[in-house]
């Protein structure tokens, strides 16, 4: 992730969601105030978000489906959700307006979710077909380049598993693919070919590669081929996308979505597990060691899908089982308690300081919890 220049937050800010039915909550785009404002009372709307701390809720949108993961462009003029049927919707995050939909032969068949997104980087001098392009990957195996204003896909690859994790490197040359198997691949952004496989040995001595479901991928900003990748082996694995085996690794968080993230100004590793304890952890990225838990309500526990650095002061997570979405401040550590709300599976924070994406489910039994028993 890109080290964004934020404003200094308050000691502390979390946000709450919500829903006061059990009815659909789609996707909630909310905007962090800026510092000065005094916005810190509760508010409610019917169909849920229930706010605490200085953050104000910009807009909802409502979904017919479950939101699996949401994405701003580079320059947060689009943002794009990635839904339960494989449908991609891009919107303008200024008045919350639809503007274009993603949507082919394939993804209407098979009806299988989107599991990331990511706004391919546009470079001043490329040809201008090249801009407002997005790179999707789905649930069927699918990984499609699409242009989003004509809405047509541009070309498709099929990887022939559940393709639950996508990334492109620093230099927006490559993209990496992780999922439902151990192997994590590498195309080239240009021809879509596939120039490496990234796998364990076969050793039983030495773990140099994942074991089972990768659900996170994340090249370090300041090193081009450099990456780091979690799942459900509980280990996070660092890698040189030019070798075939990783070149390191540390044991720890379990992972079963979003929420590994690097921050590239203090060499910093955020991880989110889901399960009951220790599940916000910061690592050392050269080290390969804890630096500490991030402490969780005692009261509210949530098992988390996703997690981010928030800039550079901050940190945005959120999950299930007491299903919240809270920012923290990165050197106090505060926590308070916590209210249930929908399932939120995807948060993202946007180019232009204060703004941030939460997607949430409508359904904690839904979409979430069966791609990750799958």
């Amino acid at each position: 992730m890109s080290g964004d220049s934020y404003s200094v937050l308050p000691d502390f800010q979390e946000l709450r969601i919500r829903s006061d039915s059990q009815g659909d909550v789609g996707s909630e785009v909310s905007s962090l105030s800026h510092r000065s404002s005094l916005f810190s009372h509760t508010t409610k709307t019917k169909s849920g978000p229930h706010l605490e701390g200085n953050l104000k809720l910009y807009d909802t949108i409502e979904l017919s489906s479950d939101v699996m993961c949401c994405r701003f462009s580079d320059d947060g003029a689009h943002l794009a959700v990635g839904m339960c049927d494989g449908t991609i919707k891009v919107y303008n995050p200024a008045n919350c307006q639809q503007l274009y939909t993603c949507q082919d032969e394939d993804t209407s068949k098979n009806r299988l979710p989107v599991t990331q997104i990511r706004f391919r980087p546009f470079v001043d001098g490329e040809k201008v077909e090249y801009s407002h392009i997005l790179i999707a990957s789905y649930a069927s195996g699918h990984v499609k380049f699409w242009h989003y204003t004509s809405g047509k896909c541009l070309q498709t690859i099929d990887e022939v598993r559940q393709t639950l994790a996508l990334t492109i490197n620093p230099e927006g040359t490559h993209i990496i693919t992780a999922g439902a198997e151990p192997q994590i691949h590498k195309y080239d952004m240009e021809t879509k070919q596939k120039v490496n496989t990234m796998e364990p040995s076969d050793s039983h001595d030495i773990m140099d590669g994942h074991r089972f479901r990768v659900f996170a991928v994340q090249y370090n900003p300041n090193h081009p081929h450099v990456f780091i990748s979690g799942g459900w082996d509980d280990t996070v694995q660092y890698w040189d996308d030019r070798k075939v085996h990783s070149v390191k690794k540390f044991i720890g968080p379990h992972l079963c979505g979003d929420a590994l993230d690097i921050d590239p100004v203090h060499n910093h590793i955020l991880t989110g597990s889901w399960r009951k304890t220790h599940v916000l952890q910061i690592w050392d990225f050269a080290m390969a060691v804890k630096i500490k838990d991030v402490p969780q309500d005692t009261l509210n526990h949530s098992q988390l899908y996703c997690a981010q650095w928030l800039g550079k002061d901050s940190i945005i997570c959120g999950g299930t089982d007491q299903n919240m979405a809270r920012t923290i401040d990165r050197g106090t550590l505060n926590v308070s308690p916590n209210d249930q709300l929908q399932l939120v599976y995807s948060v993202v924070r946007q180019g232009i300081p204060h703004m941030l994406g939460l997607s949430s489910m409508a359904s904690r039994s839904s979409s979430a919890e069966k791609l990750r028993q799958k």
